[in-house]
């Protein structure tokens, strides 16, 4: 059977419109072959990079810790050295808030009792007060600069009367360690080792 010769062309048509289309996917789907190698290929160096940064760092925490390994070990007692650094570092912190507390404390005016009079506190209250606190403390820090200059006296005595171990600092921020040590008699003697600024 002959196929005429219009159904022909129509057909050689849509062939040629296929082999078209088709070699348009053809192109379209090299070139996402293309660029997805490329990506690839990037990815692959990016992946080299990074792992090279890995070993790089982990190389140098080795060695960290290999030094960190070595000091503790030249220097024993050394984590519990640092821990008490950070231990005084936060007492002095609380000395100094309790130090402005005190002189607050000190500016405002003191609170009328029933039957007191307006007067102010006497001296001999003040050092009544003084010597409650010294008595009950174990060890007396004082800042020069920072008392009065009878205070001053009246905690120098305080201290020589009854053994309490005493400590002048000229500035409280350089005071770093703090050790007391007790004499056969109970009498404490304080040992201050101080940081230069």
């Amino acid at each position: 059977m002959q196929v005429p010769a219009e159904d022909l062309d129509q057909l050689l048509q849509e062939h040629a419109a296929l082999l078209r289309a088709y070699g348009e996917v053809q192109v379209r789907c090299s070139r996402q072959i293309q660029a997805q190698a490329r990506e690839i290929e990037r990815l692959n160096g990016q992946t080299v990079q990074l792992r090279a940064e890995l070993v790089k760092r982990t190389t140098a925490l080795a060695w960290a810790r290999e030094d960190r390994a070595a000091l503790e070990r030249a220097m024993p007692g050394l984590a519990k050295r640092v821990t008490l650094a950070r231990n005084v570092e936060a007492l002095q912190a609380r000395v100094r808030e309790l130090m402005d507390e005190l002189e607050r404390r000190d500016r405002q005016p003191a609170p009328q009792r029933a039957g007191t009079s307006t007067a102010p506190a006497s001296p001999a209250d003040d050092f009544a007060g003084l010597e409650a606190d010294l008595a009950a403390a174990d060890l007396v820090i004082c800042q020069t600069g920072c008392m009065s200059h009878g205070a001053y006296w009246r905690v120098q005595d305080h201290c020589k009367r009854t053994g309490k171990a005493c400590v002048l600092v000229e500035n409280a921020d350089a005071l770093h360690i703090v050790r007391i040590q007790r004499t056969g008699e109970g009498e404490g003697v304080a040992l201050v080792a101080s940081q230069q600024a």
